[in-house]
Parts: structure tokens; sequence; C-alpha cells
């Protein structure tokens, strides 16, 4: 089953970019790959229930199980050993970040406070693009009465673009609320 923002790629986006790139082939067309969120924990070091509370809180948003990811050496000036737990990401794909970009885009980002768009030169060079979000309440998922603290997450958009315009246009396809 096709999500809505899966139909508005093909019926709207895809021609537009082949028009105005002037692709020749379908394939050729950029298009999103996967959506990697990562909620990074530092209290988790000196409490472990931290992490829980995370990645619970990060299963409701995604509607998918994060990963804990886990601290690769010893940092002593942090109080941080090999191998603890310091956050928690998760990747989506087809269907399930399909639905997440249009939660995103339709619902989240116009409950950020003070939003006056995204930045438009987060691109890495190479076609993806990466925002931060300082709270996680801006998702309807997330019960504000129920959060031991506010969190932030960096979200990161993976196109199949080979340059920054071409991602660009393909994220005002789907209505990125890019400053102008």
């Amino acid at each position: 089953m096709k999500t809505r923002l899966q139909n508005h790629y093909e019926t709207a986006v895809r021609p537009a970019l082949m028009e105005s790139f002037g692709y020749k082939n379908a394939l050729e067309v950029p298009k999103l790959e996967k959506i990697v969120i990562n909620m990074g924990v530092g209290e988790a070091v000196k409490d472990s229930k931290k992490i829980e509370h995370a990645t619970s809180e990060l299963t409701a948003i995604s509607g998918q199980k994060p990963v804990v990811t886990k601290a690769r050496r010893s940092v002593a000036t942090f109080k941080l050993r090999d191998g603890m737990p310091i956050g928690c990401k998760v990747t989506l794909r087809r269907e399930r970040m399909y639905e997440f970009l249009d939660r995103l885009v339709t619902i989240a980002l116009p409950r950020v406070r003070d939003f006056r768009g995204l930045n438009p030169k987060s691109f890495d060079g190479r076609g993806n693009y990466a925002l931060g979000i300082k709270e996680q309440i801006v998702f309807p998922e997330i019960e504000y009465d129920k959060i031991d603290s506010i969190r932030g997450m960096d979200i990161i958009v993976v196109t199949t673009a080979n340059t920054d315009d071409e991602a660009r246009e393909l994220l005002r396809g789907f209505s990125f609320p890019f400053q102008s």
C-alpha cells in the first residue's frame, strides 16, 4: 500500500524534476533513500533509565524500535566508559520513511517555537540533508505529561541525488519549508 507522499512523488515531484533537470529516464530522477533519526542521551552516563525513556519516545515517534548506540572509547572527563549506552538511532525506509516525513513536514515543524524555516545550506555536498530539532514534544505522539526531560534529535534525509541543487528541489517537491 502506497502512502500519500509516495503517490505525490510519482505523480507530481518526479515529472517536475524530469522537466527541470532534463532527465531522459524516470530511474535517473533522485528519490528518497532513507531517513535516520538519532537521539543522543548524554545524561545516560549518570542514570541508565534515561536511555529507556529515550528509546520509548523514539519508538513512538518513528513507529520502529531504535538501536541503542554505545560509546566506542572511554573519556575520563565525561565519566564515560567504553561500551556504555549514550544514545539511540533508527533508520526508516519505504512506507515508514514517507509517513514520518509527512508527519514531520505537516505537523511537527509548524509546532516548533519561533520557526522561520529550515536552513537551505544544511546539505552535505552529496545530496543529503540534516536538520536538528531541539524538543521531542513537537511530535503529537509524545505526551507532554509523561516525558522526563526535553531531548533533541538529529534527522538526516538521505537521497539518491548527486548534487545539492537536485536534492533541494526534491525536498521542495515534498514541501519542505526552506528559508527564502
